[in-house]
């Protein structure tokens, strides 16, 4: 995707051929800032402070940690170590275990001489795959949008997201936001209620930035407002993403999510979820009891960091003094209010009949 015209991925290599560079989307939508990762030590920092966020990247990110830890000791007491390290930093994501995984599979049977480059090699592959993945989702779900369009011909479809999960989530295109970009370069006229997220307001900050960005009309709409537009028939479709997907389609995704998910089915909006191969947890069946849930700082929920008509950012206090606040970074989605999963092989039924229909070979595990 492109900012002021210049195109962006998420992550990509330095000039040294080494070291990644991002954005830190802490700083967003304020001040577009690139940063450099030059450690294992730094990437997990990025991670668990959220300086890149949603499930692809987050994968991405430890992939790249990974190989600059090898690169500094190739051995595979150093492997097991950033890699248990790596893990722990955001428990909800399963992309973050897929991509360590995928990298360990890579580089364990290999000579010690030649992991580091097998590492970066495949590293930059994983990040390729998600951009294609991501196109193919794109497509999947723009059929969708073409079908309800067609249905109401020169009318605008409205269509309601929640927290992010565009290019900034992964490393080009975006799950939830690839279909509604795509719909926009096809000159369909659609516009994106973009929820506001809280309590870190990923809506408000990261989706409303990268569609204003792009060119796509958008309204940015307060959490609780979800369920009032969808009653007065402003709202023809929602498109969500997804952190992790059970094997019987249940989803996590942002806090907030099982909310707009339960307002939808009440009137009759149709409720998709976006997701990669990759965010499809096929160990787990029930989403509610088995999806470890990240708590963060209860200062995200009592705090808020904004920009002062002085043009300063700064951290103010918005609860009561004393207060405790409960921070819980996500929910999970029944597959029963989910009316389909667009994935990179097509659109199907949140069930583990639906999944296998496009995922034949999991049939067996």
């Amino acid at each position: 995707m492109k900012i002021d015209g210049v195109h962006y991925r998420t992550i990509w290599l330095s000039k040294d051929g080494w070291s990644v560079e991002i954005i830190d989307q802490t700083k967003l939508p304020h001040h577009f800032v690139i940063i450099g990762l030059r450690s294992a030590d730094e990437a997990a920092r990025a991670i668990k402070d959220m300086l890149v966020r949603g499930a692809p990247l987050i994968g991405a990110t430890a992939a790249y940690g990974l190989c600059m830890a090898l690169r500094d000791d190739p051995s595979d007491v150093c492997l097991d170590a950033t890699y248990a390290m790596l893990a722990k930093t955001r428990p909800t994501a399963i992309n973050l275990k897929w991509a360590l995984d995928a990298m360990v599979a890579a580089v364990r049977p290999l000579p010690l001489a030649e992991r580091v480059k097998a590492a970066y090699a495949r590293a930059a592959q994983l990040c390729d795959d998600d951009v294609e993945i991501c196109r193919r989702i794109g497509e999947n779900g723009l059929a969708i949008i073409r079908e309800l369009a067609a249905a109401k011909p020169g009318k605008t479809v409205h269509i309601l997201t929640h927290c992010n999960a565009g290019w900034l989530a992964c490393v080009d295109w975006g799950t939830a936001l690839a279909p509604m970009y795509m719909a926009h370069d096809e000159g369909l006229p659609v516009h994106v209620w973009v929820d506001e997220t809280r309590p870190r307001n990923q809506g408000a900050s990261l989706t409303a930035f990268e569609l204003g960005r792009h060119g796509v009309a958008h309204t940015i709409l307060p959490d609780n407002a979800g369920g009032h537009v969808m009653q007065h028939g402003l709202v023809d479709m929602c498109i969500v993403g997804t952190d992790r997907t059970t094997a019987s389609g249940d989803v996590a995704n942002k806090i907030g999510t099982y909310l707009k998910a339960l307002a939808a089915h009440d009137n009759g909006v149709p409720f998709y979820v976006a997701l990669p191969h990759t965010t499809i947890d096929w160990t787990l069946s029930d989403g509610v009891k088995e999806i470890p849930i990240e708590q963060r700082s209860p200062q995200e929920v009592t705090h808020m960091t904004g920009l002062t008509d002085e043009g300063e950012i700064m951290t103010v206090q918005i609860s009561a003094p004393g207060s405790q606040a409960a921070n819980y970074g996500f929910d999970v989605t029944p597959a029963r209010l989910v009316t389909g999963l667009i994935t990179e092989r097509g659109v199907c039924s949140a069930s583990r009949e639906g999944l296998l229909s496009l995922y034949p070979e999991r049939a067996d595990g």
